[in-house]
């Protein structure tokens, strides 16, 4: 969040998180191939499509490798992963079968994960052995038919005859009577998990289910889908390898006017544009993962970032990768119009991305708002607050004169990639004196300006995109992996390009005549929702 105060909190993102003991190490590496080899051997992505289930053998090897309860502590039976060690695994079922990592995802990232984080000890003791198994699958139960993700149902206590508006969290059992499900949804995509309604009728649950306090339901439900969102990047940035893959060994072999088709610079730009999308997305799923383990608890902008990039950036490369095979891309055969038809969802569930991004928007803003207050405290009491006074001054003083006033990340970055860092610098420096211009220009009305906030927030995904691949690249050079040139390169374009991006939309974000557009087309969609379709009329007048 110290980016909407144009800065960062160095110690977080530089160096590279490497969080994993040696024994971790052995017991991850343990379990990775025998993961990929039931991906590649026993499991049938295809056949599950079909059945629109998962099938009962890949379901049987699933239990016996203890995928239901990756997380859950060995105490309670299961494997007591850390976040990063799930995310390496997520990332394998992800390249094969999103329709299986919805199954598992839905049960333990966001099913069980309540019981995970706010659970005492006889919820845990009595739900989750039971869980780690797959014995019993667990539900997420928020959306409600007539306002999507705004929880608003009222009960009314039969004792007192008062109503109850509070939001509280429990765990609800189907043997409780009067918790029934529908049949399962046709859907688009993800046709191996279960999708389905559930309906609650009267249902008692016994005080001791209640999950976290009375009324902070709303609190433990934003930290499950906080804690769930990490892992859905690490999935996808596995998806966009399978996709890579296939478009690189396709381009190889194809050839066309006498030349291999990666030969020219359409095809080039496509693959180098999916392969950085898919390094950004990885670089921010071990990011995140790995703060988590190192106990951050302030991970909520930066997951949101994460699954708002990889949802988007696997679409895209997906897309490509039918493009770059053309007419065999989009016959079944070459598996990836499955691959797309799943990809549509992750970016609506667990939060839309258009939700998400006001969220990060708002969020920092928020942040940023709360030092302006200090700011303005201190400048009350000036003699007792120099050190604070003297910092943002000097900070509004570079900026003043045109010299960039983010923070200097040369001394955390390898040698070769300090042109980078300025450049990520100046980016941050930009954005923090953005958010501060807009803060004072519309104060706490900026919450209905969301043209404006969303342009904000893509300018905080490209930065915290900026400074993951910074980051990594920096650790690779340093390292001197095989690969670290290759990273370099990414690296250089990408944060290029990302600078361009963020001076465009922030400059678009204060640029007056653009307010008038986005004026403009508020009428436009006001026309559209009156008309109930296109409201212009037809060319030939009928």
């Amino acid at each position: 969040m110290n980016l909407f105060r144009g800065n960062v909190i160095s110690d977080q993102v530089f160096p590279f998180p490497e969080v994993l003991n040696e024994d971790q190490k052995q017991t991850l590496s343990e379990l990775v191939d025998p993961c990929a080899k039931f991906f590649e051997e026993v499991n049938d992505a295809t056949k599950n499509d079909q059945l629109e289930k998962v099938d009962d053998a890949s379901m049987d090897g699933l239990k016996e490798m203890g995928a239901f309860g990756l997380q859950v502590p060995f105490d309670y039976g299961g494997l007591g992963l850390t976040n990063t060690m799930y995310a390496r695994l997520v990332e394998i079922v992800g390249a094969h079968d999103l329709g299986v990592a919805i199954t598992l995802g839905a049960h333990q990232s966001i099913g069980f994960k309540g019981i995970l984080l706010f659970g005492n000890n006889e919820q845990k003791t009595k739900y989750l052995p039971s869980l780690a198994t797959g014995e019993k699958l667990a539900a997420f139960c928020l959306t409600e038919s007539a306002s999507g993700s705004d929880a608003s149902t009222r009960v009314h206590d039969k004792k007192s005859g008062a109503e109850k508006d509070k939001v509280s969290a429990f765990i609800v059992e189907r043997s409780f009577g009067g918790v029934t499900s529908g049949s399962p949804e046709k859907k688009m995509g993800i046709k191996a998990s279960n999708t389905a309604e559930v309906y609650f009728d009267n249902v008692k649950v016994p005080k001791e289910n209640l999950l976290g306090e009375a009324g902070e339901g709303f609190k433990v439900a934003m930290n499950i889908l906080n804690n769930g969102r990490f892992g859905m990047a690490a999935c996808l940035s596995g998806t966009m390898k399978t996709c890579i893959q296939a478009a690189a060994a396709h381009a190889s072999q194809r050839t066309q006017f006498g030349r291999r088709i990666d030969s020219f610079g359409t095809i080039q730009e496509k693959l180098a544009r999916m392969s950085m999308y898919q390094y950004v997305t990885e670089s921010m799923a071990y990011m995140v993962s790995a703060n988590m383990d190192q106990g951050s608890t302030e991970f909520q902008i930066e997951a949101a970032i994460s699954k708002i990039y990889a949802s988007e950036s696997a679409w895209y490369c997906a897309d490509e990768a039918v493009q770059i095979l053309g007419g065999m891309g989009y016959m079944k055969e070459a598996e990836l119009e499955r691959v797309i038809r799943d990809l549509r969802i992750f970016r609506i569930f667990e939060g839309t991305n258009d939700i998400l991004r006001l969220f990060v928007a708002l969020t920092g803003i928020q942040y940023a708002g709360s030092h302006l207050k200090e700011l303005q405290k201190a400048l009350k009491n000036p003699t007792a607050n120099l050190g604070l006074i003297f910092d943002v001054g000097a900070v509004r003083a570079k900026r003043l004169v045109g010299l960039n006033s983010g923070p200097s990340l040369n001394e955390y970055v390898h040698p070769d990639l300090t042109k980078v860092a300025d450049k990520t610098s100046k980016a941050i420096s930009l954005f923090g004196s953005t958010v501060e211009s807009l803060l004072m220009q519309y104060g706490m009305k900026i919450i209905d300006e969301q043209f404006i906030l969303n342009r904000v927030a893509d300018s905080a995904i490209d930065i915290y995109a900026m400074v993951s691949i910074l980051s990594r690249s920096s650790r690779s050079l340093a390292q001197r992996l095989p690969s670290a040139q290759h990273e370099s390169l990414i690296c250089n374009v990408f944060c290029d390009e990302a600078l361009e991006n963020v001076e465009n939309k922030l400059k678009t974000a204060k640029d007056p005549e653009s307010k008038k557009n986005f004026q403009k087309m508020s009428l436009i969609s006001r026309d559209i929702v009156e008309s109930g379709c296109v409201a212009a009329k037809h060319p030939l007048g009928f």
